[in-house]
C-alpha cells in the first residue's frame, strides 16, 4: 500500500515538473515550441499534384507534399523541367504562386504557357550567383506567401568565389558548403510556410567505381538527406508519328519518400510542345487495371468501343472528356483512392502496383534575360 502511494506521489511530482519545464519552454521559445501530439489535432499531409495520374498514385499521397523539400534528378532532356512545370501549373490551378528560380537561364516561357501555367503570375528569378539564388529562396519562404518555389538547376548554383576567381583556381567542396548550409536554414522555414521547394539536380558519373551505380548527383550529399522526396526520371523510348519523332516515352522512380512506400515507378508519354500525355495515361491506366478492355486493335469501355488502337482511342477521349473523367474516376475508386488525390490532400492509401501511364518531353530553352535591378520579375505578357 505504502509503495503505490509512493508510485502516485513520485508520478505528481513528475508531472508537476514536466509542466513547469514545458511553462518555461513555451516563456522562453513562444507557444508551440512543445507540443503534446495527444492534444493536438493531426491533420494530413497536404499534397501538390504532379500533373501526372501515374506519378501521383506512385508518390502513395496525391503529389508532391507541402511543407517538405523535393528534389528530382535524370540525364539531360529527360523531362526534369517539363515535370516542375507541370507541377508549377497544378499549383496554381490549386490557387498558389510559384517561384521558378532560373539559374540556368533557359526557361522557355512559351513553353510553360503550353504546359498550362499561367505565366502572368509566375515568379521568376535569374540570379548572378548561387548565394543570391538561395536567399531568394530564404526571402520568399519566410514571407509565407508562396507555396512552390522550383530552382533549375542545382548544378548551376555557382558560388560566388567561383564566379570571381580564375578558371584555374581550384575550389574543391565549395558548391556542397553552399547547399549544406542552405538546406539547414531552409528546411525549417519551408516546413513553417507549408510550403513545397523542388530542387532540379543533373547527374554525373564518379570515377574509378568498380561496383554499383557510378552516377552520382550534384551539390553534395546534404540535398539526399534533406529531401522528403527524391524522384529519378529518365527517357526509356521514342514516340514516333510515321519517321517523325513527336516525344519521349518517361520513366519515374520514387527513390526516397518518407511520406508513403517509396521505390514505386510511373511511365507516361511527354509529347512535344505539349507535355504530359494525361489522356493516353488514363488509357494505360485502365487498361492495366481492366476498366477498359483491349482486344486485338480496338479498345472499349463499358461495351462502347473507343477506338481502333492508342492513338485512336486518345481521339476519342479527347472529344468526350466526360468519359475520359469516369474512367479516372473508376482508376481512383478501383485503387481505393479518392478524389482528393486530384486535389493535393493526401489519401494515405496503400497501392501495391507500377503506375504506368503517358509522359511528355521537352526541357530547356531560352527566356530574355531579365534587367539586373530586379532579380525576382512577374512574367506578363510582355516579359513573355
Amino acid at each position: 500500500m505504502r509503495n503505490n502511494m509512493a508510485n502516485v506521489v513520485k508520478t505528481d511530482d513528475k508531472d508537476k515538473a514536466l509542466e513547469s519545464a514545458i511553462t518555461q519552454l513555451e516563456r522562453k521559445y513562444g507557444k508551440g515550441a512543445i507540443m503534446n501530439l495527444g492534444s493536438t489535432p493531426i491533420e494530413k499531409i497536404e499534397t501538390i499534384p504532379t500533373g501526372s495520374l501515374g506519378l501521383d498514385i506512385a508518390l502513395g499521397a496525391g503529389g508532391l507534399p507541402k511543407g517538405r523539400i523535393c528534389e528530382i534528378y535524370g540525364p539531360e532532356s529527360s523531362g526534369k523541367t517539363s515535370l516542375s512545370l507541370h507541377l508549377a501549373a497544378e499549383c496554381q490551378r490549386q490557387g498558389g504562386t510559384v517561384v521558378f528560380i532560373d539559374a540556368e537561364h533557359a526557361l522557355d516561357v512559351q513553353y510553360a504557357r503550353k504546359l498550362g501555367v499561367d505565366t502572368s503570375k509566375l515568379l521568376v528569378a535569374q540570379p548572378d550567383c548561387g548565394e543570391q539564388a538561395l536567399e531568394i529562396c530564404e526571402a520568399l519562404i519566410s514571407s509565407s506567401s508562396v507555396e512552390l518555389v522550383i530552382i533549375d538547376s542545382v548544378a548551376a548554383l555557382v558560388p560566388k568565389a567561383e564566379i570571381d576567381g580564375e578558371m584555374t583556381d581550384q575550389q574543391v567542396g565549395l558548391h556542397a558548403r553552399l547547399m549544406s548550409k542552405a538546406l539547414r536554414k531552409l528546411t525549417a522555414l519551408t516546413a513553417k510556410a507549408n510550403a513545397t521547394i523542388l530542387f532540379i539536380n543533373q547527374i554525373r558519373l564518379k570515377i574509378g567505381v568498380m561496383f554499383g551505380s557510378p552516377e552520382t548527383t550534384t551539390g553534395g550529399n546534404a540535398l539526399k538527406f534533406y529531401s522528403s522526396v527524391r524522384l529519378d526520371i529518365r527517357r526509356i523510348g521514342s514516340i514516333k508519328d510515321n519517321a517523325e519523332v513527336t516525344g519521349n516515352r518517361t520513366r519515374v522512380k520514387v527513390v526516397k519518400n518518407k511520406i508513403a512506400p517509396p521505390f514505386r515507378e510511373a511511365e507516361f508519354d511527354i509529347i512535344f510542345n505539349e507535355g504530359i500525355s494525361q489522356v493516353g495515361e488514363i488509357i494505360d491506366l485502365g487498361v492495366q487495371h481492366g476498366i477498359i478492355d483491349k482486344a486485338g486493335a480496338w479498345y472499349s469501355f463499358k461495351g462502347e468501343r473507343l477506338g481502333q488502337g492508342r492513338e485512336g482511342s486518345k481521339v476519342f477521349l479527347k472529344e468526350n472528356p466526360e468519359v475520359c473523367q469516369e474512367i479516372r474516376d473508376l482508376i481512383l475508386s478501383t485503387l481505393g483512392i479518392s478524389e482528393e488525390v486530384n486535389s493535393g490532400k493526401s489519401a494515405n492509401a496503400t497501392v501495391s502496383t507500377q503506375s504506368k501511364g503517358s509522359s511528355e518531353e521537352g526541357e530547356e530553352s531560352a527566356i530574355e534575360p531579365t534587367a539586373k535591378k530586379s532579380k525576382v520579375v512577374k512574367m506578363t505578357e510582355k516579359a513573355a
